[in-house]
């Protein structure tokens, strides 16, 4: 361990505040829809690593260099960047459109009544074979909104639902983003995490469909939404999820459904031949801005460790929280501050990962633990927050289809994130850890 040095931290600093601080004047000074994400973040990045460039001195640029490329040649780093351009490839073969199928189906089979805990399920288990939540919401909240006025559920607990459920798949995935910097950033498999965060996750999702259950009795039911729909096409999602569950490795399982999804997609016409390859490029590229910050923050986070900051943070830590019990609950926390300052949940694991297996380390936590606390507490922080990618995209999309609904309406409905919370606070504290 470095000796530390609290001034090392300084290029977190510089990145929070021009990150927070340009955030809160886009979004709510000059009233800039989406304004979180019109900032550059990997400019913003970029200013923090020239930061901790110009820092420490005594070392001369060709030696940050070296430091650095070991940051970003490490294992898990390159790992994580090949996984993310995979899923890409696999989400960009397969589309969106299997989505709406199972949304439509389960809707269609199930009585009107119950369609708010329909909304749920189908939420949860697209981001979960998606491994995107803010994709899911895109998706679902108009079929939301579409049973919000024809069944009678009020508009807040329908659109509330769908981003609750999106946050229990973006959790879970394989695919997800925050799955994979998690499981990499602390050097754990993806099927061990899963198993760990599982117990977590199911308590919380059957709490949220009971309160949402006794929230949506008595409402004056109207007809049920009905759409066409094509079950064929959840087939590669399905093949993924399953693989990943009995442990495939996880660049076999995306390749699985790399060729399964094209060979579906080109078969019932969804796709054409010459568009297959353009599609698969377009779901590359979405994941170029996530590597890149993986890039960067590896970097920096390079630098930070070689000039003693990680060890002043821990130290400050092992003050404030302790025991295994208070190490991970201090875990937690600080992915949260992160999702809080940059309203980006796959972003704040990635910062924290370092910082979190030096954690790891010094309480004695297993990484598949570590992971499953970073991604839990990421995700309950992301799913609340009211100038997020998921509630800004919902309120977005209300409002499209003439429902005019502020986050202060949906925060109330958010059952699921409110239920995870709980669920891993008694994870933490309660239940008794695994003997060796």
């Amino acid at each position: 361990m470095k000796k530390a040095n609290y001034k090392a931290l300084l290029p977190i600093g510089v990145f929070l505040v021009l990150y927070l601080g340009l955030g809160i004047l886009f979004e709510y000074v000059l009233k800039i829809s989406m304004g979180f994400y019109n900032i550059p973040i990997v400019v913003i990045f970029l200013i923090a690593l020239i930061v901790a460039c110009v820092q420490n001195p005594a070392l001369n640029f060709d030696s940050k260099l070296e430091i650095m490329a070991k940051g970003v040649g490490d294992k898990n780093i390159v790992t994580m960047i090949l996984i993310f351009m995979a899923a890409g490839a696999f989400v960009g073969v397969v589309g969106r459109s299997s989505a709406e199928s199972v949304a439509y189906f389960l809707l269609s089979i199930i009585p009107a009544e119950f369609a708010v805990l329909v909304l749920f399920v189908v939420s949860a288990f697209v981001s979960l074979a998606m491994g995107t939540s803010v994709g899911t919401i895109t998706l679902i909240a108009p079929i939301a909104v579409a049973v919000a006025n024809g069944s009678g559920f009020s508009v807040p607990l329908c659109v509330g639902t769908v981003v609750g459920g999106a946050m229990f798949g973006d959790n879970l995935s394989f695919i997800s983003d925050t799955t994979i910097a998690a499981c990499n950033g602390q050097g754990c498999a993806m099927k061990d995490k899963f198993r760990e965060n599982f117990g977590i996750a199911l308590p919380a999702a059957l709490a949220s469909l009971v309160i949402i259950f006794i929230r949506s009795m008595g409402a004056d039911v109207g007809e049920a939404v009905a759409n066409d729909y094509n079950l064929i096409q959840i087939i590669p999602y399905l093949l993924v999820l399953i693989g990943g569950i009995i442990g495939i490795n996880v660049f076999v399982v995306l390749l699985i459904g790399i060729v399964s999804g094209s060979v579906i997609m080109l078969a019932t016409g969804a796709t054409e031949a010459t568009s297959l390859l353009s599609n698969m490029g377009g779901g590359v590229s979405g994941m170029f801005e996530t590597t890149m910050v993986a890039i960067l923050v590896s970097a920096i986070c390079a630098l930070i460790n070689e000039y003693g900051g990680f060890a002043a943070l821990l130290q400050l830590i092992k003050k404030m929280f302790k025991g295994k019990r208070g190490g991970m609950l201090g875990m937690g926390l600080l992915v949260g501050a992160m999702d809080i300052a940059t309203a980006n949940n796959t972003v704040a694991i990635v910062m924290a990962n370092p910082i979190a297996k030096e954690m790891a380390e010094s309480y004695d936590i297993s990484p598949r633990k570590a992971a499953s606390v970073l991604d839990t507490f990421s995700c309950i922080f992301q799913g609340i927050i009211p100038y997020g990618a998921q509630m800004l995209v919902a309120l977005s999309v209300a409002a499209e289809l003439g429902q005019n609904v502020s986050a202060f309406d949906i925060i109330p409905n958010l059952t699921y994130p409110f239920m995870l919370l709980l669920s891993s606070l008694i994870f933490v504290f309660i239940l008794p850890g695994k003997k060796k």
